[in-house]
């Protein structure tokens, strides 16, 4: 990454973070990764060529949404609904709600810079201190510096919520601006709650994304956590989303990777501490002439701690689509179990699928294992449904709703599971 003008891009960082209220020390750790993003490199992520991607441009990273942005948009919410909800497009939230009933409890679920003011020593806790570092790759030193808009969930001791909270993150595609998103969950000990997110692409620009969700899990807390991602086609985007687990803490991961863009995401789960679980689940779509680069890993680190992972993906027309699934299991977590299931299925001739199972197991007394296959759609299954009277297309989708269909089940919450399914199926007749 070049930075021209360097003097200006501190001059406005430097504007920005006292625009917003920033405490000194969030305004330190934007100066510093500024400082390093030119010298640390890409993230690594086997199989996949991204070096040319236009993931570093900073231009307009820190303008002032207009009026005129906002022209045609609308956005809607159920003001009787006891759902807890943020909505942000572009940079600015347009809607916030939070039941009295979540604020007696002191759940906080606000916007990154209202809790960077109002909250600052409990985001300062964890934001880019536990589960993401700014200085791991040129990529999470741009998030940190560039960081323009987010949320921070909050939910403390002992506290059960029933209904999930849910975040609509809308990219404003009508402008140039980079979209530099940060979520910070704070689960604090044996806290329980849901958490949904949806990313989506309004109008056409080309932009880029800088997408990184941090999920601090502390002793007993349980997260379950969905997400469906549906930037346009002419978003380049980087997701990384960590969950950083402590003693016998629960993290589930839905993902569903829906993107008409270039994409390079990074799944991880770091179990820190004896007993840590977390489930990764992810579906992928990718079409057209997209590229699509899912990186997943799994880290045991304490004892008897459990990390599962299961992908599945289907690739169309000349799309790419790779899965690099990892397990690492380092020194001293015995009693680990480390599991991954990846499969890739591609429905024509040029479509590229990558399946890419890593297992590193520094302890002995660990159970780990893993599955792995990319292949093109059984003949003999297509002519059985075809012979039926089922139409070709038709009887791609069946083939495609049974090999998603097992991950899918998976899912923990019911409105996910649909969201996923109509997902899919607006997917398959574009």
């Amino acid at each position: 990454m070049k930075l021209n003008k360097q003097t200006t891009v501190l001059d406005d960082l430097t504007a920005f973070s006292k625009h917003k209220n920033e405490p000194d020390w969030m305004l330190q750790l934007r100066m510093q990764a500024l400082s390093k993003i030119e010298a640390l490199p890409l993230p690594n992520i086997e199989r996949v060529q991204f070096d040319r991607w236009p993931l570093l441009e900073a231009e307009q990273a820190f303008q002032a949404m207009s009026a005129d942005d906002l022209e045609g948009v609308s956005f809607q919410i159920d003001e009787k609904s006891e759902q807890a909800a943020v909505i942000q497009f572009g940079q600015h939230t347009v809607i916030e709600k939070l039941p009295e009933s979540y604020r007696q409890q002191g759940v906080i679920f606000t916007d990154i810079f209202t809790a960077l003011k109002d909250y600052p020593d409990l985001v300062k806790e964890a934001y880019m201190q536990l589960a993401v570092q700014p200085d791991e790759d040129c990529l999470t030193a741009f998030h940190a510096a560039f960081m323009n808009s987010g949320v921070f969930l909050y939910v403390p001791k002992d506290v059960h919520l029933t209904e999930p909270l849910e975040a609509h993150f809308f990219q404003n595609s009508r402008i140039k601006e980079p979209f530099v998103k940060h979520v910070l969950i704070y689960a604090d000990t044996n806290s329980s709650f849901s958490y949904v997110e949806k990313f989506e692409t309004l109008f056409h620009e080309p932009n880029t994304a800088n997408c990184i969700i941090e999920v601090v899990a502390k002793p007993g807390a349980e997260v379950k956590f969905s997400a469906v991602d549906q930037l346009g086609e002419n978003t380049t985007a980087y997701f990384n989303r960590r969950g950083h687990l402590m003693h016998h803490a629960h993290v589930d991961w839905a993902l569903g990777v829906m993107n008409n863009g270039n994409v390079i995401a990074d799944f991880d789960a770091d179990l820190v501490e004896e007993g840590a679980h977390s489930e990764i689940k992810a579906i992928a779509i990718s079409m057209g002439r997209q590229i699509q680069a899912i990186d997943t890993r799994v880290t045991n680190i304490g004892r008897h701690s459990i990390g599962h992972i299961l992908q599945h993906g289907v690739v169309r027309e000349q799309a790419t689509l790779t899965f690099n699934g990892i397990g690492h299991i380092l020194k001293g977590a015995s009693g680990a179990d480390a599991q991954q299931e990846s499969r890739v299925l591609m429905l024509s001739d040029k479509a590229r699928g990558d399946v890419n199972p890593i297992l590193l197991i520094d302890e002995h007394d660990v159970t780990a294992g893993h599955a792995a296959s990319a292949g093109r759609v059984d003949p003999e299954e297509m002519y059985y449904l075809m012979s039926r009277g089922i139409s070709k297309e038709e009887a791609e989708r069946l083939v495609i709703r049974g090999f998603l269909g097992s991950v899918i089940k998976a899912v923990p919450l019911k409105g996910v599971r649909e969201e996923l399914i109509e997902t899919i199926e607006r997917k398959l007749i574009e």
